[in-house]
């Protein structure tokens, strides 16, 4: 923004410039560019925000059964990792992965 001794400044040059007799006459030109050029960029703006509302795709959301209304109630299928019909990379022998041990129940007579 400019100060009130930066607008004083840039009148006292105008005022040089253009004189007494022109001042008034090129501030009201300088005013009426000014007022077409926001009137232009409004109208713009108010185009580009028509254009996109109309062109903008309408979104229908479908209501999509939650897998977690069900119950589980059957177990859950372990899928191995890599079947054997599945070609191995040369040099990669395949890892033996052990069972985890039994979880073992405390009973109350160890307590």
């Amino acid at each position: 923004m400019l100060s009130a001794s930066d607008i004083a400044i840039l009148g006292a040059v105008a005022l040089l410039v253009f004189g007494p007799e022109q001042l008034p006459k090129v501030a009201r030109k300088f005013g009426s560019v000014m007022r077409d050029v926001q009137n232009t960029s409004q109208q713009f703006i108010r185009e580009m925000e028509r254009a996109a509302d109309e062109h903008e795709p309408e979104r229908h959301l479908e209501a999509v059964p939650s897998p977690y209304s069900q119950a589980v109630t059957d177990p859950l299928e372990v899928v191995p990792a890599q079947s054997a019909d599945e070609p191995m990379l040369p040099g990669i022998e395949p890892v033996a992965v052990a069972a985890p041990a039994p979880k073992r129940v405390a009973e109350p007579s160890e307590f």
